[in-house]
C-alpha cells in the first residue's frame, strides 16, 4: 500500500478524508492520498504569494540548477516512479518506464529554457512621436499558476506544466486527476529535494471543488488544463480575467496515399492505436486508406493486431495493459456496436478479454459512417477505424470531419500530396510519414478547433508562464 500526502506550500498535509488510489488491471486498492479541500487551495495560494517572490527572486542559473537536480533525482528513482504509474494508470511497464524518461527529458528542457527568458529591443523611433526615445521589452513570471492534469500520463503532463512555470520563476499549484495522484506527489518530493523554494510549489489531490476553487480564484494568473472537451468547457466559463491553456483531445487519423509505404503505416498505426490501452490524446482514432491498397491495408492490420499481447502491465512481454476503469469498457463496445448497427464491419476484436473487466481486445472496424460516435468523438480506448478514400481533398475533408484537430499522419512519397495536406489539414500538427502519436517534448504541441488553446512544450509554455514588460527610455 502506497500512502502519500498532499502537499500545500511544501508542508505534507494528513486528512481523515482519504482518496483510494486502484489498480486498474487488479481492481485492487493500491494507494490511499489524503483528500484535498476549497481551504486547502486557499491555504496554498496564500502560501503560494510568498513563494513567488522567493522564487522570483533566484537567478536564472539558480533555477537551472534546481530543475537539473530535480531531473537527476528522477533518474535515480526512475524504475519506482515506471512501477507507480503502472500500478496506479494500467500502462504497461515498458510504456512507464518510456514516461519517465520523457518526463527527465521535460525537465532538462524546462532547466535550459529557465537560462533564455529574455526579451527583444524594438525601434521606438520607426514612429513618428519615437524621436529620441529607445525600446525593449523583457519577460517576467505571471505570479501563481494553477495546473489540472489527466490520469494517462500522471508524472509527464505534470511535468509539462510545473517545470516550465517553476523555471519562468512562477508558484505553482497541481491537482493531478484523483485517479493518479501517486506520482504527482512523489514529482513533488524530487523538486524539494532539489532544492525548490517550498511554498512555491502544492500538490492537491482532489475533485472538482478542488479544482473550482483553484480555477477561479483571483490571485490566481494562468490556468493550465489537460483533459476533456466537457471539463474544458466549463474551466473557460468559470476562470475570468486569466491567461487560459488548454489540451483538450483529439480523434487523430492517419492517411495512406496510394503510394504510402503500407507496412510502416501499419506499424504506426499499431503504435499509435493500442499504445495505453488507445488511451492517448493523440491516439490513432481514424485511418484513411486510398481505396487502391485498402483492402492490402486492412489485411495487414489485423495480422499485426493478432500478435499483440493483452494482459498483464507488469509482464515485459505485455503489449496492451487494461483500461482505466471497467466502465470505459462497457462505453467502448456501446460504439462500437452502434458503429455496427450503421453499416461498419468488425474486421477483429471488440470484446473484454477474460476475467478482467478492464481488459478490452485491440480492436479494428472498418466502413464507419461519419455520423457515428466511433467516427466523431473521442474513443480513448484501444480502437481503430479504417475508412476508403478516392482522392486527396476526399481524405483531407474526412480529417477535417472532427470537431477536434490535435495531429495527423500523412503516408504518401509525394511531396505535392504532402504538402496539401501541410496547407489545408485543421490541425496543430502534420507529421510526413510518421503517426500522429508521435511527440518530442520540446515541440510546440497544442491543436485547432476543440483540441485546445496553446502550446506545450518548455520554450512556448514560457510564453504563457510569463508577461511581457516594456521599458522606454527617453533620451532626448
Amino acid at each position: 500500500m502506497i500512502e502519500k500526502k498532499k502537499l500545500i506550500g511544501g508542508e505534507w498535509v494528513d486528512s481523515p478524508q482519504k482518496m483510494e488510489v486502484v489498480y486498474p488491471y487488479t481492481g485492487e486498492v493500491i494507494g490511499r492520498v489524503p483528500q484535498g479541500t476549497e481551504e486547502d487551495v486557499h491555504r496554498a495560494i496564500e502560501l503560494a504569494k510568498e513563494g513567488f517572490k522567493e522564487i522570483s527572486s533566484l537567478t536564472a542559473y539558480q533555477r537551472y540548477q534546481i530543475l537539473t537536480k530535480a531531473a537527476h533525482l528522477l533518474e535515480d528513482r526512475a524504475e519506482e516512479f515506471a512501477k507507480t504509474l503502472v500500478y496506479e494508470v494500467g500502462k504497461t511497464i515498458r510504456e512507464a518506464r518510456t514516461e519517465v524518461q520523457r518526463a527527465i527529458q521535460t525537465l532538462l528542457f524546462s532547466a535550459e529554457e529557465a537560462r533564455r527568458i529574455g526579451g527583444e529591443t524594438f525601434p521606438v523611433d520607426a514612429h513618428p512621436n519615437g524621436v529620441g526615445k529607445v525600446g525593449f521589452y523583457i519577460r517576467v513570471p505571471v505570479g501563481i499558476v494553477s495546473a489540472i492534469t489527466p490520469f494517462n500520463f500522471p508524472l509527464n503532463l505534470s511535468m509539462h506544466k510545473v517545470a516550465p512555470a517553476l523555471a519562468c520563476g512562477n508558484a505553482v499549484i497541481l491537482k493531478p486527476s484523483e485517479r493518479t495522484p501517486l506520482t504527482p506527489l512523489m514529482m513533488a518530493e524530487i523538486f524539494l529535494e532539489a532544492g525548490l523554494p517550498p511554498k512555491a510549489l502544492s500538490v492537491i489531490p482532489g475533485y472538482g471543488d478542488v479544482g473550482k476553487a483553484m480555477t477561479t480564484h483571483p490571485d490566481v494568473r494562468v490556468v493550465s488544463f489537460t483533459g476533456s472537451k466537457k471539463v474544458g468547457e466549463i474551466i473557460s466559463r468559470q476562470v475570468g480575467i486569466k491567461k487560459l491553456v488548454l489540451e483538450l483531445g483529439s480523434n487523430s487519423a492517419i492517411v495512406v496515399h496510394r503510394d504510402g509505404d503500407i507496412d510502416k503505416a501499419v506499424e504506426k498505426a499499431v503504435l499509435g492505436g493500442y499504445a495505453i490501452a488507445g488511451q492517448v490524446c493523440i491516439s490513432v482514432q481514424r485511418v484513411f486508406v486510398h481505396e487502391d491498397v485498402f483492402e492490402e491495408f486492412v489485411s495487414k492490420l489485423k495480422e499485426r493486431v493478432k500478435t499483440l499481447r493483452v494482459g498483464d502491465p507488469m509482464d515485459e512481454s505485455t503489449d496492451v495493459g487494461p483500461m482505466i476503469a471497467s466502465q470505459e469498457v462497457l462505453r467502448i463496445r456501446e460504439w462500437i456496436e452502434e458503429a455496427v448497427s450503421k453499416g461498419a464491419k468488425l474486421e477483429i476484436g471488440g470484446l473484454a478479454c477474460g476475467e478482467k473487466e478492464s481488459l478490452f481486445q485491440p480492436t479494428v472496424v472498418s466502413l464507419v459512417s461519419p455520423e457515428t460516435k466511433l467516427f466523431k468523438e473521442e474513443a480513448f480506448a484501444p480502437v481503430v477505424v479504417v475508412d476508403p478514400y478516392k482522392e486527396v481533398e476526399e481524405a483531407i475533408e474526412l480529417v477535417n470531419r472532427s470537431e477536434y484537430g490535435l495531429q495527423v499522419g500523412v503516408f504518401t512519397r509525394d511531396i505535392n500530396v504532402a504538402w496539401e495536406f501541410i496547407n489545408k489539414a485543421q490541425v496543430g500538427g502534420v507529421l510526413i510519414n510518421e503517426g500522429p502519436t508521435f511527440r518530442v517534448d520540446h515541440q510546440p504541441y497544442g491543436g485547432f478547433k476543440n483540441s485546445g488553446i496553446g502550446r506545450e512544450g518548455p520554450k512556448f509554455a514560457v510564453e504563457d508562464y510569463t508577461e511581457i514588460k516594456t521599458v522606454i527610455f527617453d533620451l532626448s
